[in-house]
């Protein structure tokens, strides 16, 4: 059956998709769950305008009124703004039961790439991915981005993953599930508050066009999605020993608060805000002004390409 009362696209956006034009995704959890009203919305609007500045259009995605909705705008941006952490905060596993309760919901990761697909948009712009816990050998939590980066073919532009989880056990969980992580300019997996984790990426390419042949390749082959691992700009970036100490006192803190399940990461980012006296926020947005940018110059490479 036809998606369309599901899947409601702005006009804008049905008309660059249709002309061949770049569009990149953007998700709405940093919207909802990430900071309160009005920065969130004046945060939506900047990186909304690095994109286009960019030559691409944005296009963000929620899920509002039973559907998902590509291309927020105006009243319904800072109607999803203003609702804030009321919102849900949906994946995979909650898509169905939101739309069919109507209820107003920030997509994560997973999710918004679930939405893009649907409308065939094949770049995503975010700041970090999920992934695998710390102690996850005996919680078994592991975050649903990694399964649907395996199964969906959109390239998602991150600064790596968040630095709260265990990096090394979701390099090796992507790399169970085949897909590929691309280092833009790097050889070395970030961290996202810090540029580099100790970890390599499976491949470096420091250009546009260099990640768009790549993508063009594995999405003719159906092969899934593409990591691409934007490390946050130098100046951006937090002191590693800083944010290490912080996050081991965070975990401590959730630990004794009794968080668990999909609570632990808004626990932990909130925690770590609070002991870094707001730096880790302004970090954030950094890095997702980043990967929008960049994000934005592959899309614009990857529509020159299919454009030939």
């Amino acid at each position: 059956m036809p998606l369309s009362d599901l899947l409601k696209i702005s006009p804008e956006i049905a008309d660059a998709l249709a002309d061949g034009r770049p569009v990149v995704a953007l998700e709405s959890t940093i919207i909802t769950h990430g900071m309160p009203y009005p920065q969130n919305l004046e945060m939506a609007g900047r990186v909304e305008a690095i994109v286009r500045a960019a030559g691409a259009i944005p296009a963000t995605i929620a899920i509002m009124d039973g559907a998902f909705r590509v291309g927020l705008a105006g009243a319904d941006l800072r109607r999803l703004a203003e609702t804030g952490a009321t919102a849900a905060k949906a994946s995979r596993r909650d898509v169905a039961a939101l739309l069919n309760s109507g209820a107003i919901a920030g997509t994560t990761v997973a999710t918004t790439m679930q939405a893009a697909e649907f409308a065939g948009i094949q770049l995503f712009a975010t700041g970090g991915i999920g992934g695998v816990h710390r102690g996850a050998e005996l919680s078994f939590d592991v975050s649903a981005d990694l399964e649907e980066l395996s199964r969906t073919p959109v390239a998602v532009v991150c600064a790596g993953a968040k630095a709260i989880l265990d990096i090394a056990k979701t390099l090796e969980v992507l790399e169970t599930k085949g897909v590929p992580v691309v280092g833009y300019g790097t050889d070395e997996f970030p961290a996202f508050w810090t540029r580099g984790s100790g970890h390599p990426v499976d491949q470096r390419l420091d250009t546009p066009e260099a990640v768009a042949a790549l993508l063009d390749t594995q999405f003719r082959l159906g092969m899934g999605g593409v990591l691409v691992a934007n490390p946050i700009p130098a100046a951006d970036a937090l002191d590693p020993q800083m944010i290490a100490a912080t996050i081991e006192q965070a975990l401590a803190d959730a630990g004794a608060a009794g968080i668990a399940g999909k609570a632990t990461t808004p626990f932990l980012l909130k925690r770590i805000f609070e002991l870094t006296g707001g730096r880790s926020l302004v970090s954030n947005i950094a890095l997702v002004e980043n990967n929008a940018r960049v994000a934005a110059a592959i899309a614009v490479a990857l529509s020159r390409r299919m454009a030939r």
